[in-house]
């Protein structure tokens, strides 16, 4: 009789939930901890890092900060059904980024579930949607490895964006199998026939306008565009609200920021022939508007990655493809004809310093000091518009910001892309520069960033005010000078709340001051916090 052959035993849920992470390259767990989900860090490996936030809607900023620089999915462990509301905001501003996360939250034990206990969250994969492209909580806790698996390729397909996998506290402990790693493609090929069309377009016009947003940065295809644009000398805007660099500021082609309306937008694109829409939308609006959506009787083109995108794009053509496949092909298709270089955007001309200071000297400041490896991670609304102005963007990976427009993403975004810098080996400070009401939503990313000495300067405009709100409220009627209720901050104090969570700040009111603060702030070994009272 021959021997039976030894059958190996099955790995628990843990041990093959971490062999596949490993496979993912994925070894740093963002969280908060909770009671539901303490099973998972039972042994916690010596190769992983857990990165503490101390507030759910923080860590999943931090994710999503670290997700982008790496170009890779990160992982957040949130509690039940409370931590995954606190997080809410920026789960939302994550799906609007199309960043992908893979977003883990405790259950109760499976035991128990049948009686509704203390801190069980009741139809789990309900409650974070519509704003994850996928939500699952495993039938069989032995199920539990292959549902982080597909969630991990959801969450890296284009359109990419946040999952969820709720996980009950018993299946850790739980025999299961091991997941082999596979690859599944991430990019979408452009459709020749179409593309074939786009060409023609581009090579027929005489005075194109290419209008780019958050997803040439997004999908590496910056340095392909700047191509696409010199070789058929087209000027480039910025989509509006876009969320990255979408082309050097600098660049003598840069044609501006469009803005969220639709008449202006249409003011500003008058004179083109065609409108090439590149990773954006077409187009985004914040205020209500009539008439056209381009001027009458140019063609506009879009190509995005975002079938749901293109199906709402209320004119024109839309190709759906990944940008660096497609901006890459429309280089080898299209034929450039002999066009005029377009007129080079004048500089601003330099402001003044003033006490109080203004935002406009502040940043101008601010971009003579900066090192030009560093990169800036924005949440100050009611200051964008100067920021366009007097704090040009290099091009890629060099500027983040949400683009839900949800407030409380900045300062833990800034430490997610510090983190992710640091393990690409990039050279370059963070910079966060944030409004004093944006900072307040998320104010302890602080206390991260100096645990881990990260080499971030947060940057506060402290105008004691909701600038957006006030500046934006004549819009809604309000008559000039009237203050919406709530929109005044007076009293706070940042330099006394980041030194209470343990890093170095300082307070300029004085602009005389101001440039050799700001250089101390920005050369500093670790973090530190800069208040700027300004105007």
């Amino acid at each position: 009789m021959e021997p039976t052959a030894r059958q190996e035993p099955r790995p628990t849920v843990r041990e093959a939930v971490l062999r596949l992470l490993r496979d993912l390259n994925i070894d740093t767990v963002f969280g908060n901890p909770g009671s539901t989900e303490l099973p998972m860090f039972r042994d916690f490996p010596s190769d992983f890092r857990y990165v503490l936030g101390l507030q759910e809607s923080v860590v999943v900023g931090m994710a999503d900060g670290y997700a982008q620089a790496t170009r890779n999915a990160a992982l957040v462990n949130l509690h039940s059904a409370a931590g995954v509301g606190h997080a809410m905001g920026n789960i939302f501003t994550a799906f609007k980024n199309q960043t992908p996360l893979i977003v883990t939250a405790g259950q109760q034990a499976r035991s128990i579930l049948p009686f509704d206990p203390f801190l069980f969250a009741a139809q789990s994969t309900d409650l974070p949607k519509p704003y994850v492209k996928w939500a699952c909580e495993p039938a069989r806790a032995e199920d539990v490895p292959l549902a982080l698996a597909r969630a991990y390729h959801i969450a890296m397909q284009p359109p990419c964006g946040p999952v969820f996998v709720s996980i009950p506290a018993d299946d850790w402990e739980q025999p299961s199998d091991w997941v082999e790693p596979r690859q599944v493609s991430r990019s979408v090929a452009p459709d020749p026939h179409v593309l074939a069309q786009v060409a023609k377009a581009l090579s027929r016009a005489r005075r194109p306008a290419i209008v780019a947003g958050t997803g040439v940065d997004r999908d590496g295809a910056m340095d392909l565009l700047v191509q696409l644009a010199e070789q058929h000398r087209a000027v480039v805007y910025t989509a509006p609200m876009s969320a990255r660099c979408a082309f050097p500021e600098a660049h003598p082609q840069f044609g501006g920021f469009l803005p969220a309306m639709r008449e202006r937008i249409v003011d500003r694109l008058t004179g083109h022939d065609l409108v090439l829409v590149l990773g954006a939308p077409a187009f985004l609006y914040h205020v209500e508007g009539q008439g056209p959506h381009v001027p009458p009787g140019v063609p506009l083109w879009q190509i995005v990655d975002d079938p749901q995108m293109a199906a709402w794009t209320p004119t024109g053509n839309s190709l759906v493809a990944s940008l660096h496949l497609a901006v890459d092909a429309l280089l080898q298709a299209a034929s450039p004809v002999k066009r005029a270089m377009p007129k080079v955007a004048p500089c601003p001309a330099p402001v003044e310093a003033g006490s109080p200071m203004s935002v406009a000297f502040v940043l101008q400041v601010l971009d003579e000091v900066r090192h030009k490896d560093d990169v800036v991670v924005e949440e100050a609304p009611g200051s964008r518009g100067v920021m366009q102005a007097r704090l040009p963007m290099a091009g890629a990976d060099s500027f983040y910001t949400m683009a839900s427009g949800g407030l409380g993403y900045g300062m833990p975004a800034a430490v997610g892309v510090a983190l992710g810098r640091q393990r690409k080996g990039l050279n370059g400070r963070t910079i966060a520069l944030i409004g004093d009401g944006s900072s307040m939503y998320s104010i302890q990313a602080l206390y991260t960033a100096a645990q881990l000495a990260l080499p971030i300067t947060f940057v506060i405009l402290n105008n004691r005010r909701y600038a957006a709100l006030q500046d934006f409220a004549p819009v809604f009627g309000f008559a000039p000078g009237e203050k919406p209720a709530g929109t005044d901050l007076p009293s706070l104090d940042f330099v006394s709340l980041a030194r209470g969570q343990g890093m170095e700040a300082t307070r300029v009111e004085n602009p005389s001051d101001l440039s050799d603060k700001l250089r101390q702030a920005l050369q500093a070994p670790g973090p530190r916090l800069i208040e700027l009272v300004v105007v």
